[in-house]
């Protein structure tokens, strides 16, 4: 098993002027400490459950190309892209562009939205459920091309491309790696099932169901089961100085038997860097062999 560290809430100590050197010494020492992966969510506004609407939010793609200047090895993505934020070519080049300028380390986390209110507010176009699917779809389907060579035309429902030129191209390869973020079991997990390198659960109650409701899409669509990367969204709560290390090891344990490969996690206090120096020191070397044959 592997630790993401997932930041959601960038309200620290110091305030905006403060925040770039903050992030940037989160990112350094969730990667010196053993982290797998960073990332932030696509939101505009904060979130009811991180905190009120008003608290500071930065916007996901130019995060992760700061980001990408101020580590070299951990891997950077979004938990997850709101597909109708960005037409896809434009997705399609911020992806490579963060790909290329950090040695090749960009995900494509997507997922089909959901925040009409934050989308509403600030005159983002968001369709109805249904609609934001197939659209979700065909940014699949057009990703894959532009990071393929193929530059030709793409024809979709609801998307138009005359030409899919995507110069330069990822490093990575074939191409960065795909994340579906969502649990649905009908639509959801079925694109997880065609066109992911992995899902995104929550850490919940339903979380076996949901793996197994994605091994039954894997059937239908031919797909391994097993080639699929499972991560969930979870909470990183080490207490007082490490007073809750062994809950969240227990919690950690019971994930990785059900097949969990990476957990995407918030620290609460995560500014203050101790949560991380805690997790670095008591929770990740503990983790590194769960899992392995």
């Amino acid at each position: 098993m592997r630790l993401g560290l997932h930041v959601p809430d960038f309200t620290w100590t110091g305030g905006p002027p403060a925040l770039a050197g903050t992030l940037r010494d989160v990112a350094r020492l969730a990667e010196d400490v053993g982290f797998d992966r960073l990332s932030v969510m696509d939101h505009l506004w904060q979130i009811g459950p991180v905190g009120p609407v008003e608290t500071d939010m930065l916007e996901a793609y130019t995060a992760l190309g700061y980001l990408a200047g101020q580590t070299s090895r951990i891997s950077l993505l979004t938990l997850v892209t709101a597909v109708t934020y960005r037409d896809p070519g434009l997705l399609v080049k911020a992806v490579t562009t963060v790909d290329v300028l950090s040695g090749g380390r960009a995900w494509l986390g997507i997922g089909a939205a959901w925040n009409a209110e934050e989308a509403a507010g600030l005159g983002l176009f968001f369709p109805p459920t249904a609609e934001r699917f197939e659209r979700l779809e065909e940014t699949l389907q057009i990703f894959a091309q532009m990071c393929s060579g193929d530059e030709g035309p793409y024809t979709g429902r609801h998307y138009r491309l005359g030409r899919t030129l995507n110069s330069p191209m990822p490093l990575s390869q074939p191409r960065p790696r795909i994340l579906i973020g969502g649990g649905g079991e009908t639509k959801t997990l079925r694109l997880v099932a065609r066109y992911a390198d992995a899902c995104n659960l929550f850490a919940g109650p339903e979380l076996e169901r949901k793996l197994d409701v994605l091994r039954e899409h894997c059937r239908a669509e031919g797909r391994d089961y097993d080639s699929l990367e499972k991560t969930v969204t979870y909470r990183f709560d080490v207490g007082d100085d490490g007073s809750g290390v062994e809950e969240l090891l227990a919690d950690l344990e019971r994930m990785s038997a059900l097949g969990v490969d990476v957990v995407h996690g918030s620290a609460y206090r995560v500014g203050t860097l101790r949560p991380l120096e805690v997790l670095g020191e008591r929770v990740v070397p503990v983790i590194a062999g769960w899992g392995r044959g």
